[in-house]
């Protein structure tokens, strides 16, 4: 009997097991020849509709946030850093290993609310001194405790390397120090641009706002471009990666960052620096980066055009510099991300959004850009503050609540010395 007569081919017959390969040997020739877009790929289409979903429900939620203010946003970051070192710290964990070592993932919680006690309170001791100045027994205690705040941290961090070292077991050694190095990388990693991040939100939420709506605008637009005119891989790192999808993305973030930040800033609420902790209306006056200059239109345009005339921000100008990082070289943390996540041999960093992955894997571009924004900042910006204002705020910073009211009262002083002086003269 010919296996004709048996009916088809079973999964174990020769047959079938050549046709498997054959077919697995040769892929879509589409693919191939540079002719086949994503967009024609029907399963593709589900994961963009839960992709849009969760993106839609993560910008409703970052929009009450930014309303809610400062300190609410700054909760957001450490939420998101919570988020972030859950998932990287279960990257190399190993379940069998950690059961032979009790309290060994609380010992690694304990350097990270270490890191973030140290790093935390020296970004913030300043906004907190400023916040309980009124209550002056309140205001000794903060103060003491601002003082030996870095005490304070370091030998909560020698009491966690004296427990690692007494929970040191035989035939255990490699993995214990392999998690010790894994876990003070993985805070290297997130709080170094974490502190710059909550520094640009005190700057102003403009300098936190801008750079990460860049970069959720690069990420975006390159997905779209890519998703309906991709065919040129980009980087073997990142297969889905494209150059029409990169230029794309490039050239939507710049036009997105001169025009946003012509809309933001022209908002108190986001322009304003804050001095403390607390959660009130800001109102202050528009820094030079922030009076819009006027350029006449006329000779360039039609005598029927409407606008005579249009108004710039100067921080347009700066936006560019920010667009045009977040669109060439912010997107090389996530080729970063992607080799990382080959030599580990997952998808994604985690599960939390879904159609996105982890919360690392919507930040590695994040934290890169944040750096920069940061250093952007203090180089071509902060410079333009009055350099009086910032001396003496940095002397009164270092003074006891004794000698600020001395001082205050010795100023006080001597405007009224000097007001009497000119009352004379008149």
């Amino acid at each position: 009997m010919t296996q004709r007569d048996h009916g088809p081919a079973s999964p174990s017959t020769p047959r079938f097991r050549h046709r498997r390969r054959s077919t697995e040997s040769f892929p879509d020739v589409r693919k191939l020849s540079g002719s086949y877009l994503l967009v024609d790929d029907e399963n593709k289409y589900r994961s963009m509709r839960i992709r849009t979903a969760s993106t839609f429900w993560m910008l409703i939620s970052i929009l009450f946030i930014l309303y809610m203010g400062h300190l609410y946003i700054c909760a957001m970051v450490v939420v998101i850093q919570i988020f972030m070192t859950g998932e990287l710290f279960s990257l190399s964990r190993r379940v069998n290993e950690e059961r032979q070592l009790p309290g060994f993932r609380l010992l690694n919680w304990h350097f990270f609310f270490t890191a973030m006690l140290h790093v935390y309170g020296r970004i913030l001791s300043q906004h907190l001194v400023k916040t309980v100045t009124s209550e002056r027994a309140f205001y000794k205690l903060v103060n003491k405790l601002v003082k030996y705040q870095m005490v304070i941290c370091y030998f909560l961090y020698i009491a966690g390397v004296v427990c690692f070292i007494l929970t040191l077991k035989k035939k255990m050694y490699k993995y214990q120090f392999g998690q010790y190095a894994w876990t003070h990388m993985i805070l290297i990693t997130v709080f170094m641009q974490s502190s710059f991040t909550v520094a640009n939100i005190f700057e102003g939420i403009f300098w936190f706002l801008l750079p990460a709506s860049l970069i959720a605008i690069n990420d975006i637009a390159a997905y779209l471009f890519g998703f309906f005119f991709g065919r040129t891989p980009l980087i073997k790192l990142s297969p889905k990666k494209t150059w029409e999808g990169f230029i794309g993305a490039s050239v939507a973030t710049m036009a997105s960052a001169f025009l946003l930040a012509n809309i933001m800033g022209r908002f108190q609420w986001f322009t304003c620096p804050r001095k403390d902790l607390s959660t009130g209306w800001l109102e202050c006056e528009p820094g030079p980066l922030f009076k819009p200059d006027y350029y006449s239109l006329s000779g360039l345009l039609p005598e029927w055009f409407p606008w005579k005339e249009i108004s710039i921000l100067p921080v347009q100008w700066h936006a560019l510099c920010l667009g045009l990082f977040a669109s060439m070289i912010a997107p090389f943390g996530g080729f970063f991300a992607s080799g990382f996540k080959r030599a580990f041999k997952i998808k994604d960093f985690g599960a939390s959004i879904p159609g996105h992955g982890g919360f690392t894997d919507r930040m590695d571009c994040q934290m890169v850009m944040a750096i920069f924004a940061y250093i952007y900042y203090q180089s071509f910006v902060a410079s333009q503050d009055n350099p009086v204002e910032m001396i003496l705020d940095q002397i009164v910073r270092h003074l006891s609540f004794e000698e600020q009211n001395a001082l205050y009262l010795k100023l006080s002083q001597i405007f009224e010395e000097r007001q009497f002086i000119t009352s004379l003269s008149r």
